[in-house]
Order: C-alpha cells, then structure tokens, then sequence
C-alpha cells in the first residue's frame, strides 16, 4: 500500500492532476456523472488548506486574519504507484494520518524536512 502526501496550488491544480493520473475517475450511474477512485485507489482524503495560527476575534469581528500554510492539501492511499514530482511533500507533522497507518509507518524513510510543505 502506498502513501501520498501531496501539495498544490490550488484545489482546481490538484483535481487536475489527480483525473490526469486516473486517481480520481468519472463514472455515470444511472444516467447521472459521479466522480470515483481509479483502479486500486483505496482513499482520496482533500485536507485543504491547512491553518497554522487561527484567527483573533473580538466577539463576531476578525481582528487577524488566520494564517495558512502554502498550498492545498490531499493524502492519497493506493496500491498503484505515481508520480507526483514536486507535489509530494513530507510534512513534519501531518494532519492526517490513515487508519491502521501511523504516520511513522507512513514515512518509514528519513524524511527531507527541506521540502516546501516543510513547516506543514
């Protein structure tokens, strides 16, 4: 099984890119268009953006803007391997993990922490 942390641009970036690689399929059911896993694509978890320092707020008024971490965010679960190129991050500490899979076991490699979701 294989894991995939992966960071865009935006949401329309990675939808593209996950139809591209047939992650993310279309399929018509009676008559109407869903969108499905491709074949031996367990999971598909949109993270999205990720908040690092939330909001200050006085009553119901914004008074900081939060502050979000670069990118949009998915985590992809497959018996198929791809290729996401720079789109593949290995964050210090993810915000999502798959059930049964710590996240050691989903980086059982030495992580490079120089990578541009680093601070994810």
């Amino acid at each position: 099984m294989n894991i995939f942390k992966l960071s865009y641009r935006d949401k329309e970036q990675a939808l593209a890119d996950l139809k591209a690689k047939g992650i993310l399929v279309e399929v018509e059911f009676n008559g109407e268009k869903h969108e499905a896993y491709g074949s031996g694509v367990q999971a598909v978890v949109e993270i999205g953006l990720i908040m690092l320092t939330p909001p200050v707020m006085e009553g119901m008024e914004v008074i900081t803007e939060p502050i979000y971490a670069d990118g949009y965010h998915y985590d992809v679960m497959s018996d198929n391997t791809y290729d996401f190129g720079s789109n593949l991050v290995e964050p210090k500490n993810p915000k999502h993990a798959f059930a049964g899979h710590s996240t050691k076991e989903e980086f059982p490699y030495e992580p490079n922490f120089n990578s541009i979701a680093a601070d994810i």
